[in-house]
């Protein structure tokens, strides 16, 4: 059974368990115990969570596995405050892009502290992007922490570059990007040796790529050089909402692993969301620098402090594993907020790991619906 504190980055820590392997009556440390004080807790002092708790007749003095909490849906963020503390504790604040909604629909995710997510980010991230204790360049294709400081990620992006011991840069700024200033970052690489781990959305990267094809690689490299130097990686994320055109995944990662002259193994996806505080990456950069058999790209871990279920769309029951539904997803950072969250990212889970099939069509799916009414009140 995975529990927090679990280990082994080869593998989907959080893939979720048959229902029937969860251990009645488990000590306060393990994953259930944590996550049904953290319900308790969340529906004694946010109202929201309290109401979809009674609405779904859960009992949380009762509960004894984490499957049995109802989850919140990410809409919700949108509507209402779903924090188990008031506005004036806030720290800080994300907020979702809006990209798709306008800004005025931007969900939002308080937080009272934001030591548990950075906490979360970095020891996860570490496993999955520099596993290796490379001294590493962080070149960002994304704008920096003060340009957009209610973004979650740009804010865990910060804490990468403060972490990792290299120089680093950003290269959009005013919302445009700055490809000439990124070739300078990569060439400052290139002429010290120094790794770099490039971080973008999947947009930046398309563009970046156009650019560098029309105006940058045939002028400045020989053809047998590359733009970065070894021991470099990627990170790249997000998808491609509100905008006019997308490049499918396997196309674009082979798009960045070319123009950037990185293995394709190196080019890591990450899944994460506004209303979470721990992010799920692919395990291909791990493998390939353990020497493990090859991960499959298209395969995402999730660290052992989550779990990851795939559940039916109508009726928010578990499935079983290999099953396509959506993803719900408990995650034990997410402590001032709502630890179980459902979203309308259509999922396979299996042992190797979580397999994203893209967002739920059209409008939300039935139990996400139902859900949110009971959350908001009802109409009542």
């Amino acid at each position: 059974m995975d529990r927090a504190g679990s280990t082994g980055a080869g593998r989907a820590a959080a893939a979720s368990p048959p229902q029937d392997q969860g251990e009645r009556g488990a000590l306060p440390e393990t994953f259930d115990a944590l996550a049904i004080a953290l319900a308790r807790h969340q529906a004694a002092h946010c109202a929201p969570v309290a109401r979809l708790f009674e609405a779904r007749g859960a009992d949380v003095a009762a509960m004894d596995h984490a499957a049995q909490i109802p989850a919140v849906p990410c809409d919700v963020f949108r509507f209402a405050r779903v924090a188990a503390h008031p506005p004036e504790a806030d720290e800080r604040v994300f907020r979702t892009s809006g990209t798709s909604l306008g800004a005025a629909s931007r969900g939002e995710h308080p937080f009272r502290t934001t030591a548990t997510y950075e906490l979360a980010a970095l020891a996860w991230g570490e496993r999955l992007l520099w596993p290796d204790g490379a001294r590493l360049r962080a070149i960002v294709l994304a704008p920096p922490l003060h340009e957009a400081p209610d973004s979650s990620l740009g804010f865990m992006i910060d804490r990468f570059a403060a972490r990792l011991s290299g120089p680093a840069s950003w290269h959009v700024r005013g919302g445009e990007l700055d490809a000439a200033g990124f070739a300078r970052a990569c060439a400052e690489a290139r002429a010290s040796g120094e790794p770099a781990l490039v971080l973008g959305t999947s947009f930046a990267f398309v563009h970046l790529i156009e650019h560098l094809i029309e105006h940058l690689l045939e002028a400045r490299l020989p053809e047998s050089a590359t733009l970065l130097p070894e021991g470099s990686r990627v990170m790249q994320t997000g998808g491609y909402k509100g905008r006019s055109r997308e490049v499918p995944a396997d196309e674009l990662r082979a798009s960045i692993a070319r123009a950037l002259g990185v293995p394709l193994s190196h080019v890591v996806s990450e899944y994460g969301m506004t209303e979470l505080s721990s992010q799920l990456y692919e395990g291909t950069l791990a493998a390939a620098l353990s020497g493990a058999p090859g991960a499959a790209p298209g395969l995402y871990l999730a660290p052992p402090w989550t779990r990851v279920t795939a559940v039916d769309p109508e009726t928010l029951a578990p499935l079983p594993a290999g099953e396509i539904g959506l993803a719900r997803i408990v995650d034990l950072a997410n402590v001032d907020s709502a630890v179980a969250i459902q979203t309308a990212d259509r999922v396979r889970v299996t042992a190797e790991g979580v397999e994203l099939l893209g967002r739920a069509s059209g409008a939300p799916p039935r139990g996400c619906s139902i859900a949110m009414d009971q959350m908001l009140g009802g109409g009542a």
